[in-house]
């Protein structure tokens, strides 16, 4: 399985308000058969809630919307729905060789609860509930990841597509968020100062334009479909 990290999925181009991150992989590799025949079932691509009560026909800003304006009443209920999401995409069956998956159980941990708990806009049963029902995942569910691609972007960059984006769920996040943000993702993957990371990673640089990243990602293709798989 490989790990997309990015902070936000937002826009990889200043003129493509509506596009993220992962859907420019996504429309990169759509054929990865073309340069690698071992690959000739593609790959299969998570990157949204799943559907139900909270999320409908693929919409995940209604729990997001919630957490931005009162984090320290629905933290709590974004973070378990969004550790069940992705745990379901972890343990989905899929036919193609390659998952990808831009949200992560590890990021989810390691990076928004962590600043919701150190921010203080989650109480301290809150985050203890949150990290054992973490741990016990980790150590009871097999779950390999084989590469983390981590598109590093400075924070006024990953600030200036959120605005271009105009998602209204978005528009109360501060710099200072995406900063905090920035921080806490080059402690875990490049400094390694602060949780073990569970996959080699792959560090792209996002600051740039369309055509810049779309010539970076087809330089890595090779890193990130060939990649061994975990055992």
């Amino acid at each position: 399985m490989i790990g997309l990290m990015n902070r936000f999925g937002t826009a990889l181009c200043p003129f493509w308000s509506q596009t993220t991150s992962v859907n420019v992989f996504k429309s990169l590799f759509r054929n990865p058969a073309e340069r690698n025949p071992s690959l000739s079932r593609g790959f299969h691509l998570n990157n949204r809630l799943r559907t139900g009560k909270l999320v409908r026909d693929g919409e995940d800003r209604k729990p997001v919307a919630l957490m931005y304006e009162d984090p320290a009443r629905w933290g709590l209920t974004l973070q378990t729905y969004i550790q069940l999401t992705v745990l379901d995409h972890h343990l989905s069956k899929i036919t193609a060789p390659v998952r990808m998956m831009e949200r992560s159980l590890y990021s989810a941990k390691y990076i928004f609860v962590e600043n919701l708990y150190k921010s203080g806009k989650m109480p301290e049963v809150d985050y203890a509930v949150l990290t054992e029902w973490f741990e016990w995942i980790i150590n009871n569910i097999s779950i390999p990841i084989d590469l983390i691609v981590y598109l590093q972007t400075s924070p006024q960059k990953c600030f200036d597509r959120l605005k271009q984006r105009c998602r209204e769920e978005e528009k109360v996040i501060p710099l200072e968020y995406l900063e905090t943000l920035h921080h806490m993702y080059e402690d875990w993957l490049i400094n390694h100062s602060s949780f073990k990371v569970p996959a080699p990673v792959l560090v792209i640089p996002a600051d740039h334009d369309l055509q810049k990243m779309l010539h970076q990602f087809e330089e890595n293709r090779e890193k990130i479909f060939t990649v061994p798989r975990a055992s």
